[in-house]
């Protein structure tokens, strides 16, 4: 059976939805250089889009931008399925694996959620290109075996820290643990040996 035909990407396109319906729809295969997503940390809580008045001052208007929290239901076990009938077969193990050892709780929701994304971004990723995953200690683990499952691990090639100039004082709230400072991004190529290209000059603002 041949590949389904997409339609070109358009340029200077932003698609507004979700994401795994514009990729599987509208993202033709190995066309893309750069991959960067800043998805969901699975951080159990709703983030709200604040708005201005015309002067700038703050309104109280705001809207739901999101509701970072995930359960197993339905959905979960459809993205799940989704999976085991990718044809990725080490991706399809690791997730079985992850499932085994969570069971259907929360951050299997969530990982279940991330795989059948993960698939589909290796799928549009060019040969020459790479890709980079932004989210935070809560799931990086777990996110950067399933990355090593789907892209293979040979083809990892960073973790950088990403470090925030002001730590959060979650002790001050009763907290037991250190000030969390720092967000994790994991970048994996595609295949190869990968080129870095570094900016000649950095302009610190």
């Amino acid at each position: 059976m041949s590949a389904p035909e997409r339609p070109l990407l358009g340029a200077n396109h932003l698609y507004y939805g979700d994401n795994l319906r514009v990729l599987r729809d509208s993202i033709q295969t190995e066309s893309v250089d750069l991959i960067y997503l800043d998805p969901p940390f699975n951080s159990n809580a709703g983030y709200n889009i604040l708005f201005k008045g015309p002067e700038g001052s703050t309104s109280a208007a705001q809207i739901e931008a999101f509701d970072d929290t995930w359960h197993w239901n339905d959905s979960a076990e459809e993205a799940f399925g989704d999976v085991m009938r990718s044809g990725n077969a080490a991706a399809s193990t690791m997730l079985r694996a992850i499932r085994s050892f969570l069971g259907d709780n929360d951050m299997m929701a969530y990982l279940a959620m991330m795989a059948v994304r993960l698939i589909e971004l290796h799928r549009v990723l060019k040969p020459t290109g790479s890709l980079y995953l932004h989210c935070d200690p809560t799931a990086s683990h777990y996110l950067k075996i399933l990355l090593d499952a789907v892209f293979g691990a040979e083809n990892y090639v960073n973790e950088i820290s990403w470090h925030r100039t002001t730590a959060k004082a979650d002790y001050k709230q009763g907290a037991k643990h250190f000030p969390r400072v720092r967000d994790v991004i994991l970048r994996f190529k595609k295949a190869g040996k990968g080129q870095i290209i570094f900016q000649s000059a950095v302009h610190r603002l």
